[in-house]
């Protein structure tokens, strides 16, 4: 796994953008046309680049995309409009608007931009285009959380919410992505000198607990200890959009560590905690008083079981190792980052509108542990019944196709249609995208590269994701 490798890999992983996206407008630029027929918007509104889409004949419904995370110094390509492109075709040809914004900034953590970018273009919207009758806010990754917070902090301007492999937690995604960098640091890369928060070198951080990682995937002993770091946010071995889960033990653990590698290091490590650090004033994060023996403890049956088939294989003491971690130095959060956070990244669950959500059960970046949170927050401060939670069974993040996209709108705008969900079972969902042409089932492999994209069949099933190991609530 060589370094450029993987930092292109999981910036195309984290944005899921195709090429073939339009750029936007130029800065500075003002869009004005007609608001009848089918056209394309692109300007900017102070400073934030935005696109809109708008069909022959419009039904009166606006789509928001609130797109997902981009690492620090990713040359953003365009502007997407949804997840996939067959999905924004199929939405234009059936009379819907879409809308996006870049975000001010452009990349690194930008939900508080986005939540102001993404107000302002539905303000430009009803001004240039016309009001909706009603708008559905969609995210995907980190765009998610956006999606969220969107309705509920302006409930009476979104009719529902749709989320695709979203992060609903950053408090919690965070959180996980320091204990899997503390673990590198304390089991694989003992002795250096790595700043996991306030680095005061991002780049050569970053290196540092890469190279550690590619060091450990080649011995049994590093392997072991790789698959107990995956533990504490359940990774999933599974690093593949078009290839089966693995099942032998050495295969999972490798593609374990192409995901602490591409998304925990190189995407989400020193150099985007130094931007995180930067618009939150502090480090949010912290691992005072964590206990990793219960981290591991409340990890889920099938990582418990691979990490004790490791330790066992390679004739490492687990013990030890655990009493390592305890006894390393630990890392505390900056109050006024952890209240920027909670205040720009982490939704109530208060649910004004329906929600639905879709997920890849094998994404071991946006782990599926954060659609349980953001259940169990919908149980505390919503309203159950308004929320739906979908899951595909394949590897790698956002790796939905668009008929499965398609049906997971369609589902949200007949909750919000008739005030009832339709028949979301397995087999009915898998029968109804079965239906969708070929160019419908195609699948992007995020973790490839370059890209490698193919057909696959529709995959709902039925799945409970583990408990998340370190919420923000």
């Amino acid at each position: 796994m060589r370094r450029g490798l993987g930092i292109v890999a999981f910036a195309v992983l984290l944005v899921g953008l195709p090429a073939s996206w339009p750029a936007a407008g130029a800065a500075g630029s003002t869009a004005t046309a007609a608001a009848e027929g089918r056209h394309t918007y692109a300007g900017t509104i102070d400073g934030a680049a935005f696109r809109v889409e708008t069909p022959e004949h419009w039904n009166g419904t606006l789509v928001l995309y609130s797109h997902g995370y981009y690492p620090p110094g990713f040359q953003v390509p365009g502007i997407p409009v949804t997840n996939r492109p067959e999905t924004a075709a199929w939405l234009l040809e059936h009379g819907y608007a879409l809308a996006a914004s870049e975000f001010t900034g452009r990349t690194g953590y930008l939900v508080e931009q986005g939540l102001h970018d993404q107000i302002a273009l539905l303000d430009w919207f009803a001004e240039h285009v016309g009001q909706p009758q009603r708008t559905v806010a969609l995210g995907q990754s980190q765009g998610g959380a956006i999606a969220h917070l969107l309705a509920e902090r302006n409930p009476g301007r979104f009719a529902g919410v749709a989320t695709v492999c979203a992060a609903p937690d950053p408090g919690g995604t965070w959180n996980a992505i320091l204990d899997i960098n503390f673990a590198v640091k304390t089991l694989l890369a003992p002795g250096q000198d790595i700043d996991l928060v306030h680095p005061r070198d991002p780049a050569g951080s970053t290196l540092a607990l890469a190279q550690a990682v590619q060091r450990a995937v080649t011995t049994p002993q590093g392997r072991a200890r790789l698959a107990l770091t995956a533990a504490f946010n359940n990774v999933q071995g599974w690093y593949s959009a078009l290839q089966p889960r693995p099942v032998d033990l050495t295969e999972q653990i490798r593609q374990q560590a192409a995901w602490i590698q591409n998304a925990y290091i190189f995407g989400l490590g020193p150099v985007a905690r130094a931007d995180l650090e930067s618009k939150a004033g502090g480090n949010p994060s912290f691992n005072v008083g964590i206990d990793y023996r219960r981290q591991l403890a409340r990890s889920s049956h099938q990582h418990k079981q691979l990490v004790h088939q490791a330790y066992r294989a390679a004739g490492l003491d687990l013990g030890a190792d655990l009493d390592q971690l305890a006894a390393a130095p630990r890392i505390s959060a900056d109050p006024a980052a952890v209240a920027y956070l909670r205040r720009f990244g982490i939704p109530r669950g208060t649910t004004p509108v329906p929600v639905i959500t879709l997920h890849s059960t094998g994404d071991g970046g946006a782990v599926t542990d954060q659609e349980r949170w953001f259940a169990q927050q919908v149980r505390r401060h919503g309203d159950p019944s308004r929320l739906r939670q979908l899951f595909v069974e394949r590897g790698q993040h956002c790796s939905t196709s668009a008929a499965e996209e398609i049906l997971s709108l369609q589902a949200l705008v007949h909750r919000i249609d008739t005030g009832r969900w339709p028949g979301l079972s397995p087999r009915r969902l898998n029968a109804a995208a079965a239906a969708f042409g070929p160019t419908y089932q195609l699948v992007t492999d995020l973790g490839s590269f370059p890209l490698n994209e193919g057909p696959m069949p529709p995959a709902f099933t039925r799945f409970t994701p583990p408990r998340p190991q370190r919420p923000s609530s």
